[in-house]
């Protein structure tokens, strides 16, 4: 709508409103005439008051109601996905991450979140879903950018959000390792074939270790070689997170997979406390002879001093009993399943698993132990935490519960954010895929953490997917040619999400 100014042949100025219907003019409204100046232009005050009025308001023209929706989508020029900006990119700005002002990072980060699949796909998804046209070549650039300048500042970033989260103390942290395997059979300097945690043996990998905080905020990490022992690789990330936050005194907690002589012994000298899960049965006859004494009862603990500087917290559960029984008898039955097919052969005789139980008779024939495989049940039930903390044992045992966080993070990674399989070859890109990937835990986790706060019933994986399907549209006015964008709130559980997080309903 517009106002025109139209004179008679006399000279009388008619002011009147106007507007443009399929480009014809329409009159909507005269609003006065007169030949006076000082009329006029209070005739214009008018008339322009009276077009305010009426924004908000189309007539519609019900015998063209067809024809006038049709105009309205043609000029629809974008339709895009918005919730996940408004969901996960206002968390990304909360945390700090914005503080990085590299707009291509941020959707990288998103794009992990909500669609993780590889450089090549994620460039397809932002042209098809959100206009964003990229070459993947840029992408790659970016990687080589990202691995020299962002890693350390992520980190920093996370750790402070993570302190404030956790009111100023960080005093415990929680340490574990995973391997992410390639698709490709040739070994490099970093991708080598070793132990995967996958299964995926014949594959190259890497080994990644992840520090977190209690609740599982990632705190810290690093990468290793594919056949670097993952005993070696705690010190240096915990010593690089102490050192470069110049924290005092930390409880490390770590399963037993990491338990070695050297690494206690290392971190008793760079003054840490620990909290480690045993492996009991690999205890001294002594030592095993005590735990084996205690008879406790389901819910009942111990703790048996090991020597002067460390003690072994014993704890019992019928739960766990019935647990390791079952997978001792599937194990068993797994091995006479494999003696009677012929399958197993001197070769298969170690301390691997169930192997244990294997014996030779005589020279070739292969038997279980039943002997051992009986004595094996004393230990159903029990579970041993080692510490030279003085925390109570109550205490040790309830610390060394959350390490099922940081298991929480890598199944995360692993499913929810496919980490892997990485495509990458080159170390640099390998780096900032990983370091992608832990802006986009991190995010994951204050989701999580805010949806508690909030007392919703939402996962974070179903606020994702619901925020996937919250669309803004951009119209272009097919009269006055002004962009309109509008986000479309369409069913209950998107109005929901929206007002929990209080999204813009423009």
């Amino acid at each position: 709508m517009y106002l025109r100014q139209k004179q008679n042949k006399s000279g009388v100025i008619s002011v009147q409103v106007i507007r443009k219907d399929y480009g014809r003019s329409k009159l909507l409204k005269t609003i006065g005439s007169s030949a006076e100046p000082e009329q006029i232009a209070k005739l214009v005050v008018q008339g322009r008051q009276w077009i305010k009025s009426q924004q908000g308001f189309i007539e519609l023209d019900f015998v063209n109601h067809i024809q006038a929706t049709e105009t309205v989508l043609d000029n629809i020029t974008q339709i895009t996905i918005q919730g996940v900006e408004l969901l996960l990119g206002k968390l990304f700005d909360e945390i700090g991450f914005n503080k990085i002002p590299d707009t291509l990072f941020k959707t990288l980060v998103l794009s992990r979140l909500c669609f993780p699949v590889s450089k090549l796909k994620t460039t397809d998804y932002l042209s098809k879903h959100h206009f964003f046209e990229i070459d993947v070549h840029a992408i790659y650039r970016y990687l080589d950018k990202l691995y020299k300048s962002q890693k350390e500042r992520v980190q920093q970033i996370s750790y402070d959000h993570t302190l404030k989260v956790l009111n100023d103390e960080i005093s415990v942290v929680f340490y574990d390792v995973t391997t992410l395997y390639f698709e490709i059979e040739a070994e490099d300097d970093l991708r080598k074939t070793g132990f995967s945690k996958d299964g995926k043996h014949q594959h190259p990998q890497i080994v990644l270790g992840l520090l977190v905080s209690m609740d599982g905020y990632p705190l810290a990490y690093d990468i290793f070689e594919g056949n670097k022992f993952e005993g070696h690789t705690m010190l240096p990330i915990i010593e690089g997170f102490r050192a470069k936050y110049k924290l005092d005194k930390l409880i490390v907690v770590a399963d037993s997979g990491l338990m070695s002589a050297a690494n206690i012994e290392a971190l008793q000298a760079n003054n840490y406390d620990y909290i480690l899960g045993a492996r009991i049965k690999n205890e001294k006859q002594i030592v095993q002879e005590k735990i084996l004494a205690l008879q406790l009862k389901n819910g009942e603990s111990a703790v048996i001093h090991k020597d002067e500087q460390c003690k072994i917290i014993i704890s019992y559960s019928d739960k766990r009993a019935a647990k390791d029984k079952h997978n001792r008898h599937r194990g068993l039955q797994k091995l006479e399943k494999q003696i009677k097919s012929g399958k197993l052969t001197k070769a298969n005789i170690n301390n691997k698993g169930y192997n244990k139980y294997l014996k030779i008779e005589g020279e070739i024939k292969v038997s279980i132990d039943k002997a051992k495989f009986d004595t094996d049940s004393m230990w159903d039930g029990l579970k041993g935490y080692i510490t030279n903390t003085s925390l109570t044992k109550d205490e040790i045992i309830d610390n060394y519960s959350h390490l099922w966080k940081i298991e929480k993070a890598f199944r995360i990674s692993k499913t929810d954010l496919k980490i892997r399989p990485i495509y990458h070859r080159l170390q640099r890109r390998i780096e900032a895929h990983i370091c992608i990937s832990f802006v986009a835990y991190k995010i994951y986790k204050e989701l999580e953490r805010q949806l508690k706060i909030k007392q919703s019933t939402l996962s974070p994986e179903k606020a994702i997917d619901i925020a996937k399907t919250i669309y803004a549209i951009k119209v272009i006015h097919p009269v006055s040619n002004d962009i309109i964008t509008k986000t479309i709130y369409i069913t209950d559980e998107q109005r929901y999400l929206a007002k929990l997080f209080q999204f813009n309903f423009g």
